[in-house]
């Protein structure tokens, strides 16, 4: 392996941590901290959220000052604090402190998407195949982060969860650092691009092109709320609703493990898991399908995938309810890559990152409000009406998608055709 493809390996690790460590929590606390601490789930959840605020508003910050200092030396900053942070996390005692925790490993996390991204995307000339690669290891971040908590509980404690993922991460900095050194010290910055492409400013252009930026916001903001509402909850759902598979498997692989131990955390999250790695796989699906179709027919598709898996998953338990998540779940991530094509073929490269920058705040603060959402459902009613809130709101993603025109407008040339 030469040195480019370490640096993209490590760029990819940072994606995939990333994601890691803002889901682990999600399953310490619904398999450990609610009986341990006699906390309501819905409860903890609530010390989750300003994490995920963080997460979206100090990207940002860490944008800017990326470019002021150094994209290598902020993604060194990522690796080691990040990693430093979740090892401190995993001391915490009280509700307070871990709320604390989770909201400074948001800070660093913060860092990963207006940098990482940065780098992919300009340092190497195939960028699709580029980031749709950057963007699967993400996925499995989030895919292994149950499957990884749910084991180290089981084998040594929630804090673990925390503790080994956090070393990992500082040897990851300590690797990235000694690897772009000299990047770091020289601080190059990519010159600015020349031969500015000349927008339409037609007003029908114009109006064309603030409808489709309207819709855009718009979906980024309900489908991550469907996204942090699936990934978040799931391990709870599969906890609640797959025990007598999780029974099922655990004696399966009983003979690996001591006599009359129960490992249900651990295959909890590995049928968390396996929902995750599957459905990331459609990431890549979508990604050839908008080159072949364009977003509205895409859009629309995904978002009747979830409509009617979130409608029928109500009831069920054990191997239909695994299978009914894996079908909202192929729409969870499925739907991931379609305002980014979006965004990518309407803006101009001048503008392109500051509007990417926009576009992870809103969809990053609609993750931080996901959870009062999901706290509140579930204390109140249970995961049945999540469900069909859920369905509900990929219907207004539906709607939405149906009024986007046949052809985006671009900022070269106005639309060949309109809806």
């Amino acid at each position: 392996m030469n040195r480019d493809q370490l640096y993209f390996l490590l760029l990819n690790i940072g994606h995939y941590m990333d994601h890691l460590f803002t889901l682990i929590f999600a399953t310490v606390a619904a398999l450990v901290l609610y009986r341990d601490w006699g906390i309501g789930y819905a409860e903890l959840l609530l010390y989750a959220t300003p994490g995920f605020f963080a997460f979206g508003l100090f990207s940002l910050p860490a944008g800017w000052l990326a470019d002021r200092w150094s994209r290598d030396g902020m993604m060194t900053v990522f690796f080691i604090g990040i990693g430093a942070v979740a090892i401190l996390t995993s001391f915490s005692t009280t509700p307070l402190q871990i709320g604390t925790g989770l909201f400074v490993i948001g800070m660093f996390a913060a860092i990963y998407h207006p940098v990482g991204l940065a780098i992919v995307t300009m340092k190497w000339k195939n960028t699709g195949m580029r980031i749709a690669m950057n963007g699967v290891w993400g996925n499995l971040g989030v895919a292994s982060a149950a499957l990884i908590a749910g084991y180290l509980i089981d084998h040594g404690g929630w804090r673990m969860a925390f503790v080994l993922p956090g070393i990992f991460s500082i040897i990851m900095g300590l690797a990235y650092m000694a690897l772009r050194w000299e990047g770091i010290k020289e601080d190059q910055r990519a010159p600015a691009p020349s031969g500015a492409v000349v927008a339409d400013t037609s007003a029908a252009n114009r109006a064309l092109l603030i409808r489709v930026s309207a819709i855009v916001f718009l979906t980024t903001a309900v489908t991550s709320v469907i996204f942090q509402s699936t990934t978040f909850a799931l391990p709870k759902i599969f906890d609640e609703r797959l025990t007598g598979l999780a029974a099922q498997l655990s004696c399966w692989i009983e003979s690996v493990a001591q006599p009359g131990q129960s490992d249900v955390a651990t295959m909890v999250g590995i049928m968390a898991f396996t929902v995750f790695a599957v459905a990331s796989m459609a990431q890549l699906v979508v990604g050839k399908m908008l080159d072949r179709h364009g977003p509205r027919k895409v859009f629309m598709t995904v978002a009747t995938i979830q409509i009617i898996f979130f409608f029928v998953m109500p009831g069920l338990t054990n191997g239909l309810a695994f299978a009914v998540a894996l079908g909202f779940m192929l729409g969870a991530f499925g739907q991931i890559p379609i305002n980014d094509f979006m965004i990518g073929k309407m803006a101009s490269g001048a503008h392109r990152a500051r509007i990417y920058g926009v576009r992870y705040v809103v969809s990053f603060t609609a993750l931080a409000t996901s959870l009062p959402l999901i706290a509140f459902v579930y204390d109140t009613w249970g995961f049945d009406t999540l469900f069909y809130i859920l369905s509900a709101t990929a219907l207004v993603v539906l709607t939405a998608a149906m009024c986007l025109p046949k052809t985006l407008p671009t900022p070269a040339a106005a639309p060949a055709a309109a809806a």
